[in-house]
């Protein structure tokens, strides 16, 4: 005769589910509020007195938001300048993270506190830096300087997260392979990469979510035409007031690509977010 759970770990338990189920509410509205928006009439997102159901469906803003301005071309920039990021930080901050894991060499201390100080600094104050370097450069405009200036504020993060999850590989699986007759080259390949897959994953999604959204820098480094898919969302902010419909549903079609990245990689991602935790 099995004997029922107290009362007192049943409670708790309905506690900590409320709790849950107030914080995915809190966090899921906006995202909810975003699509009910962009599918709703026009008019009625600009209801004072709003539905939060919603009344209607329609396409009508979707097709507004891809006339207000050149849609495709903003996507891809945004894209290329993305997908570039995520490449080199990843690759960079590897070997810099497997280099800082793994070899001893002077000024090792320096480099780890320097990655984590620049993290500290707010990408805002660094704006009119990064505007004359770029300028004298002669990178203003252009993708390639708004790469490299991405690059600045992720890479201390991939740099840094990178680390935690070589650092919690043994060193002993290295010193096995070479005994075996890998090569330190070779061990990395066949047995330290292997394990770091889940943290290059989480790493790499991180980055090009950073990259995506990010809209000051965008903003203040790249004219009208070469304009990225966060910066073209402005132009539905005009003289005669905000298209909040025609907006939202440009916002919808630019959460898309984000919401199939995690799609593809949310297994490796839950494993990745975990995986470097322990110590390091």
């Amino acid at each position: 005769m099995s004997t029922p759970a107290p009362a007192g770990p049943r409670k708790s338990r309905l506690g900590w589910n409320l709790l849950g189920l107030l914080v995915f509410v809190t966090v899921g509205f906006p995202v909810y509020w975003m699509l009910n928006t962009a599918f709703k009439p026009a008019k009625d997102a600009i209801d004072p007195d709003p539905s939060l159901l919603p009344t209607g469906l329609t396409v009508a803003n979707f097709k507004r938001a891809l006339d207000v301005a050149d849609f495709w071309g903003p996507v891809a920039r945004s894209l290329v300048v993305s997908l570039t990021v995520v490449v080199i930080g990843v690759v960079v901050g590897m070997l810099a993270a497997l280099a800082i894991s793994r070899f001893a060499f002077r000024g090792r201390k320096v480099v780890i506190v320097g990655v984590l100080a620049v993290q500290m600094v707010p990408l805002v104050a660094m704006i009119i830096p990064v505007f004359l370097l770029l300028n004298d450069l002669n990178q203003y405009d252009r993708l390639s300087g708004l790469i490299i200036t991405y690059l600045t504020f992720i890479l201390p993060f991939t740099v840094w997260t990178l680390r935690g999850f070589i650092v919690n590989i043994p060193r002993e699986l290295e010193e096995a392979a070479m005994v075996d007759g890998c090569s330190r080259t070779g061990a990395f390949v066949r047995v330290v990469f292997p394990l770091l897959a889940p943290g290059l994953v989480a790493t790499s999604v991180y980055g090009f979510i950073q990259a995506w959204n990010e809209y000051l820098y965008a903003l203040m480094l790249m004219s009208q035409q070469n304009q990225t898919a966060t910066v073209w969302l402005g132009n539905f902010t005009t003289k005669h007031g905000t298209e909040y419909a025609p907006m939202m549903a440009g916002s919808t079609m630019m959460a898309v690509p984000i919401v199939v990245l995690f799609l593809l990689v949310q297994r490796k991602m839950a494993a990745g977010l975990t995986a470097g935790a322990v110590k390091g």
